[in-house]
């Protein structure tokens, strides 16, 4: 049991950012999913269905690409704010931007799988669109951008690097919040 224990402790804090992530990831799905159902379907609900008549319904990869700027505004608030707030503060315009370009490429990978429905498989239904965008591109493109912004955008501070190298690191999010704001954990 001190085994699991150990190891659990040695992951916490990831545990802890990626169940953030996926919620804030949840937001952006809630921003995005009615944004771009109603510019090509004309309709935020629409899940089954044919073809829309959206303003932007021969235009898919174009209403994709709206939905996911606008989403990525949430997205960028929510991760900064609450997911990496314990992370080191590189600065707005810094921060913004590589997130604005990391996410670009997410989008990409979300666009190329919707792409590939519409173009190459020549499916036009709402549920194929879903599906390939919102399902599987959403997904590959999430697993690149968690990797991303951790690594790039939110950058672990260098302290908590060398002591997670010394095995001194604080170990649940309340610790690391801590150490970034000099207050003093709660006592359970």
């Amino acid at each position: 049991m001190k085994i699991v224990t150990t190891l659990y402790r040695q992951v916490e804090h990831l545990v802890h950012e990626v169940a953030k992530f996926g919620l804030v990831g949840l937001l952006g799905m809630v921003v995005d999913l009615p944004i771009y159902n109603w510019l090509v379907f004309d309709n935020p609900l629409v899940v089954f269905g044919t073809h829309g008549d959206g303003m932007l319904h021969d235009k898919p990869v174009t209403a994709k690409f709206i939905s996911v700027s606008i989403a990525t505004v949430a997205t960028y608030l929510g991760n900064r704010h609450w997911t990496w707030r314990h992370r080191e503060r590189s600065g707005l315009h810094r921060e913004y931007v590589l997130f604005f370009v990391l996410n670009g490429i997410g989008l990409l990978i979300a666009a190329a799988c919707l792409g590939f429905s519409r173009y190459v498989l020549d499916l036009h239904t709402a549920l194929a669109d879903n599906i390939s965008a919102n399902v599987i591109g959403l997904g590959l493109g999430t697993l690149f951008r968690f990797w991303s912004y951790r690594k790039w955008v939110f950058r672990a501070e260098i302290e908590l690097e060398e002591a997670e190298q010394q095995g001194k690191a604080p170990h649940s999010p309340a610790e690391l919040d801590a150490e970034s704001t000099g207050d003093l954990p709660a006592v359970r």
